[in-house]
């Protein structure tokens, strides 16, 4: 069964991705809440719960620490006065452009040691795959 090595493959890499994380002085929360947000021109709350692996009970905290950082701005949607719009503000958008790319640069030897390019894109299509799979039930 495929399952074991999957789930310590997923807490291996959370081990490693979540120390450098707090290494660059933000929580894995706020920075899933960073890098979603980067390079949008912000989303409501509901999109933002929705592609965060952040849980909404603890969006709420998390955005409220970021906004007293002044990194996000909540914006009265024009389109529906019963939404808002959460958007990096300059500082955190300067915070996205250093953070996502350390990030990146620091989880892709891990990559490229265990797999070749081809089996990255494997892995992706089969991840997904699975995902899928999990979304349809």
């Amino acid at each position: 069964m495929v399952l074991r090595p999957l789930v310590e493959a997923f807490f291996a890499f959370l081990r490693k991705s979540d120390r450098h994380i707090r290494s660059l002085g933000l929580t894995p929360p706020q920075f899933d809440v960073i890098v979603t947000l980067g390079d949008t021109d912000g989303m409501t709350c509901r999109e933002l719960s929705d592609k965060t692996l952040v849980t909404k009970g603890t969006l709420t905290g998390v955005m409220d620490r970021l906004e007293a950082k002044g990194l996000i701005g909540r914006i009265p949607s024009r389109e529906d006065r019963r939404s808002t719009i959460i958007r990096l503000t300059p500082k955190g958008d300067d915070l996205f452009r250093k953070v996502f790319p350390r990030q990146v640069q620091y989880l892709k030897p891990f990559f490229e040691e265990a797999l070749s390019q081809t089996q990255m894109k494997d892995l992706q299509y089969m991840l997904l795959k699975l995902k899928e799979s999990f979304d349809k039930q």
